[in-house]
């Protein structure tokens, strides 16, 4: 019974000091009408002052034929009904949560700045772009440096030490906020990129370039192992074959230099037959190896994985902007928490010390 009315002491206290403090919030309604007007007037200048954000999206699907087999097709199966048994994923390097780490890696972020493109019929580099829509402010805010940094004449592998400073800051910026890839849904195998900056063709062009670079890249990895062994089988053929051909050709000359040749003499024979040896060796050979080349080709593009485009950016880009009636309205509430919180803060403080 005691506790029961403990409780219910703290609860009419409780509600006696809200009534109390919102009394005094009430008393001061001159300081936050003052401060909300305040806030409604920041609020207009920002939305009207605010550049707005272009936001280019691209989205495709990855297949890759190493996630085929038994095990591929009972996930698939099960992901029908609901169920997630694993292995659904096609266990690559750059499957999943790994690819959309490529797209945010240095690499290609650098690649793909340091690509010229059109901008306004002017030929221009990505970075060179970024840097002046931004007004060159940042960590390479030195105006008469980057007067003297053309990085149109230098190459990707030559940057010099300014330089690459300079596209290590863009790359951290980029990734960190311009660069957005995610998965939509966990169960399919559908990226979407979406890059956002205050510059159209920026957004866009950017955003063609990285998917480019990045799905290049990782079609290239995904079948160096086998283009390897391609291009070796490749060279022992073309080896082979100019055996034979030699072969044959010297076959045919001997034949040539002894059109009549004794019968009783064998060892006229001789050369004539080692030739033969040969070809037929070359032959034999060369049938596996044309084989084997043809089975590696097979597998190649079986191992190809098909990168189908789903949707690409195209113009006019999604335009972000605050609007005035969004700015005004946002600045209103800000302004009015922000001068209560202040005020609360001060009655308390004042409570304090007395």
């Amino acid at each position: 019974m005691s506790e029961t009315h403990h409780k219910e002491v703290t609860l009419k206290e409780l509600a006696i000091k809200t009534n109390e403090w919102l009394s005094y919030l009430r008393s001061k309604w001159l300081i936050m009408l003052i401060g909300c007007l305040c806030g409604v007037v920041l609020g207009y200048l920002y939305a009207t002052y605010k550049k707005p954000k272009y936001v280019a999206a691209s989205t495709f699907a990855l297949e890759d034929a190493n996630g085929g087999g038994s095990l591929g097709q009972m996930a698939g199966l099960a992901s029908m009904v609901g169920i997630d048994i694993g292995g659904s994923g096609n266990g690559g390097v750059f499957q999943g949560d790994n690819l959309i780490e490529l797209y945010k890696s240095r690499k290609m972020i650098q690649q793909s700045l340091l690509t010229a493109a059109s901008f306004d019929g002017k030929k221009q580099l990505l970075i060179e772009r970024f840097l002046e829509f931004n007004g060159q402010k940042g960590p390479w805010d030195q105006q008469a440096l980057l007067n003297k940094t053309d990085f149109s004449r230098n190459s990707a592998l030559k940057l010099t030490r300014v330089q690459d400073s300079i596209v290590g800051e863009v790359v951290k910026i980029i990734s960190n906020n311009n660069l957005t890839v995610t998965k939509p849904d966990k169960k399919l195998s559908i990226l979407k990129v979406q890059v956002t900056s205050k510059d159209e063709q920026f957004s866009k062009i950017f955003n063609d370039e990285i998917v480019r670079n990045v799905n290049e890249f990782y079609v290239k990895t995904k079948t160096k192992k086998s283009a390897q062994n391609v291009a070796v089988l490749q060279r022992q053929t073309d080896s082979v074959k100019r055996e034979l051909n030699g072969a044959l050709a010297g076959m045919a000359s001997l034949t040539d230099a002894n059109p009549n040749a004794n019968p009783a003499r064998q060892i006229l024979k001789v050369p004539s037959q080692r030739r033969q040896v040969d070809a037929q060796a070359n032959t034999a050979i060369l049938t596996e190896l044309v084989k084997n080349l043809e089975m590696s080709k097979l597998s190649q593009q079986k191992e190809m994985p098909l990168i189908q485009l789903i949707d690409e950016p195209v113009y006019p880009l999604t335009k972000v902007a605050t609007t005035k009636t969004q700015g005004t309205i946002a600045g209103f509430f800000l302004a009015g928490f922000l001068v209560a919180v202040i005020l609360l803060v001060r009655r308390g403080f004042l409570l304090m010390i007395k």
